[in-house]
């Protein structure tokens, strides 16, 4: 205990006045209070008892331990009792902090509120970075969301300050910067209302998305539940060279895996290859592994942790992270449940899409197919930033390429923007000129939030359903997602292939091999871009964007306008009648893929994130209806007329019709967002049954009290036909392993009954049998 308290004296000290960011100004004062609070006894696990827990696992394992399973195990709230099985028990585990971004935010404090107690139990933030529209410019942008965002904004300003929650406002940054410049450290679990929330691993720490109820779980100082991680190993040999990125490693790992081969697994980076890649790099691989349907991803530690540690002023965590760093590296002869090989000597260039972020393609080969397969050549737009890539060197490395455009007189041919990840980033590239040279080339630079990226973006150069090409730096291109254009072919790649790609203008450009056309008429090669992976003074805080918890909130009030359409107040879901649930209607038989953004859609719709009733009218209105191939279009049995998804489904529970969905491979994939559960429960669905569930949608059903079921055979799914009526049979017995059995009914008398297998364990069917995980809750208060 006495070495313990040292740790966190010394912590305490350094993230109090002895790191040079902290004395910059007053907020980093208080950046610091927050940051020092991952120490404290009682509100984190801190080295010494994660080094205890370890410890025991080990012992009770006897066998090596990956990294992976030492930073989960170490977290566990009873080491010495709980079952440890890869991919099949569920692990009880102690969390050190939350994060949740704006438009999560809003229903995860709606539902903390909802919970009746005073104070979150351990420290967590929300980050303003989801509302901001990208439209003329940054500061113009920014301008514009507070103005219309104003009610929203209160209310998580005020409801943050209320329950003890860190504010950073809108303009701040993206979360996922902002965690990895402030929060993250070797060691850490973290979990956040943002699918790339894995973004921390970069910096060694186990770092998961969520939906908001499992955050209220943590902040309520509840065990957080999660099925124990299979661990995939990446194992890298080589050294990134030329245009060979960080990026390109999880483009050349999505092609492998595929959008459902992380499913239920942590993706552990080690290797000889580590080395070569910088922190922020790694935290770009980490942040995509959401797109392979990683639990998480993480690399070990090592000493380009340590130089970023320093240089975002927290050199005091190394001195102690170096103490622990057994811990924080995986053990010599541990195993993993599958293990991939990639030499980054060897690596080239890649760009994946479109429509879907695992269709790899090797740069220099992406022209001739997408001229092969019909996909417009001409790059409209390039995007560089996001969470996934707004580093100092990224965008440094991309200012390097439009340096040498600059310097032959020549601009993009394509509209190029800049993304920049956080104040601090945007007001360090502004210093040194990188946004400058971006700006001369053609670049505007966009509010430091999430933009395009999330479909905040109000494009003009094209019309709806007009085929079109971008090229971005973004983690995630599913159909529609960055513009609601159904016709835009998204790309995503590195941010140097985005600025080469913006400079010529195609897809059919290598810059490996080709030449660019000087205005002069000369032509010119581009050299590999370079660029500091930090800059070589101390990074710039830019503006003061940080609001701390005051100590006293008692006379601090969070008032919730009844006749809002922004924000509502929530109504608890009704209870499980105890009786099987009989003659449910198919609302919507989806072909195909269904994500989270075919289920509840962002970009305008974000607005209402904090309302469910309002959110509800966008309830699978992209998905695709098996029947008649058609969006938002399905079939009312009761009336036999056709409408549209939501509007169906509010008919069927005004007139006490239950309804399931019938779903395809991977429901659920993409994004965190609860309200893709949320919006189903409150329009009267009581089961999704599709082939297989991504892992965080599959929890947030369960969270609100929806049953996700599979088909034990997946072939029954083409046996459901859309007019059918369905029984879930079994739920008087209903137990962890024990299938269900679903009775389904056809229109011409005939019936026939399949097996739904689920993953629920004892405390998940509570969750279903109380109406919602949250009315569990405060059952057990």
């Amino acid at each position: 205990m006495a070495s313990y308290c040292m740790t966190i004296a010394r912590l305490q000290l350094a993230l109090g006045t002895g790191a040079k960011r902290f004395h910059v100004s007053a907020v980093f004062s208080a950046k610091a209070k927050v940051a020092m609070s991952r120490f404290e006894p009682g509100s984190s696990i801190g080295y010494e008892k994660m080094h205890e827990n370890i410890n025991v696992v080990r012992r009770r394992l006897s066998r090596p331990l990956t990294l992976s399973e030492k930073i989960v195990y170490g977290h566990l709230d009873d080491p010495v009792g709980q079952e440890i099985d890869r991919g099949r028990t569920y692990l009880r585990l102690h969390p050190d902090r939350v994060a949740m971004q704006d438009a999560t935010a809003q229903m995860a404090m709606l539902q903390f509120i909802s919970s009746g107690l005073p104070k979150v139990a351990v420290p967590s933030t929300i980050h303003c970075d989801h509302l901001i529209e990208a439209q003329m410019g940054g500061t113009q942008d920014l301008q514009r969301a507070k103005e219309l965002n104003e009610e929203v904004y209160n209310f998580l300003a005020t409801a943050a300050a209320k329950y003890g929650v860190g504010f950073w406002k809108p303009g701040s940054g993206i979360i996922h910067q902002i965690i990895l410049e402030n929060y993250a450290y070797p060691g850490v679990m973290l979990i956040g209302t943002d699918s790339h929330t894995p973004n921390g691993g970069g910096l060694g720490g186990i770092c998961i998305g969520v939906g908001g109820a499992d955050a209220v779980d943590v902040m309520a100082g509840i065990p957080w539940e999660l099925k124990c991680p299979k661990v995939i190993g990446v194992r890298l040999t080589g050294t990134l060279a030329g245009w060979t990125s960080p990026k390109d490693v999880i483009l050349k790992v999505a092609g492998i895996l595929t959008v459902k081969g992380g499913t239920g697994a942590i993706v552990e980076y080690h290797g000889p290859g580590v080395d070569s890649i910088s922190c922020t790099g790694m935290a770009t691989i980490c942040n995509m592994g959401a797109e392979i349907g990683a639990t998480t991803s993480v690399f070990p530690y090592n000493h380009r942790m340590k130089t970023y540690l320093e240089k975002t002023g927290r050199g005091e965590i190394v001195s102690v992270a170096d103490e622990f760093k057994e811990d924080l590296v995986p053990d010599k002869g541990c195993e993993y449940d599958q293990v991939i090989e990639i030499n980054l000597s060897e690596l080239k260039p890649h760009i994946n899409g479109p429509f879907t972020p695992d269709l790899a393609h090797p740069v220099s080969e992406i022209g001739a197919i997408a001229k092969k397969s019909g996909w417009p050549l001409e790059v409209k737009v390039g995007l560089i930033g996001s969470c996934t890539n707004s580093s100092y060197e990224d965008m440094g490395r991309a200012a390097s390429l439009a340096k040498q455009a600059l310097d032959k007189g020549m601009k993009c041919k394509a509209q190029f923007t800049v993304t920049p990840g956080s104040e601090q980033i945007r007001a360090t590239i502004e210093r040194d000129g990188y946004a400058k040279i971006l700006s001369d080339v053609g670049g505007v630079v966009l509010a430091n939030a999430c933009g395009p990226c999330i479909g905040q973006w109000d494009r003009r150069d094209v019309k709806k359903g007009e085929k079109n090409t971008i090229v971005t730096s973004f983690n995630r291109n599913f159909t529609a997602r960055n513009d609601a254009n159904p016709a835009t072919h998204a790309f995503v790649t590195s941010p140097e292939i985005v600025t080469a790609l913006a400079l010529a203008g195609t897809l059919s450009f290598n810059p490996e091999t080709d030449y660019l056309t000087a205005p002069s008429g000369e032509k010119f090669k581009l050299q590999p871009p370079s660029g500091d992976e930090l800059p070589s003074r101390d990074f710039d805080p830019g503006q003061d964007t940080y609001q701390h918890p005051p100590a006293e909130s008692g006379s601090i009030k969070v008032d919730v306008n009844p006749s809002s359409n922004r924000l509502e107040l929530l109504v608890p879901f009704d209870k499980w009648n105890g009786k099987d649930l009989e003659n449910m209607r198919v609302l919507i038989k989806v072909k195909g893929k269904c994500t989270t953004d075919h289920i509840s859609a962002a970009g305008p719709w974000l607005k209402f994130r904090g309302h469910l009733d309002n959110i509800s009218n966008n309830l699978l209105i992209g998905a695709i209806n098996i029947e008649n191939d058609a969006i938002n279009k399905v079939k009312n049995q009761l009336t036999g007329e056709y409408g549209g998804v939501p509007d169906v489904a509010r008919f069927y529970k005004a007139n006490g019709v239950n309804w399931v969905v019938v779903g395809d491979e991977n429901y659920g994939e993409g994004s965190s967002r609860e309200h893709a559960a949320l919006e189903p429960r409150h329009l009267g669905g009581r089961a999704i049954i599709v082939k297989n569930f991504a892992r965080i949608h599959e929890t947030n059903l369960k969270k609100q009290g929806l049953l996700p079921l599979t088909f034990a055979d997946p072939s029954d799914y083409d046996k459901i036909r859309p007019d059918d009526k369905i029984s879930i049979i079994g739920l008087k017995s209903f137990a962890p392993g024990k299938p269900l059995t679903a009775v389904i009914k056809h229109c011409d008398g005939s019936e026939e009954s399949i097996s739904l297998n689920h993953t629920f364990n004892e405390t998940q069917i509570e969750w279903f049998k109380a109406g919602s995980a949250l009315n569990r809750m405060k059952e057990l208060q």
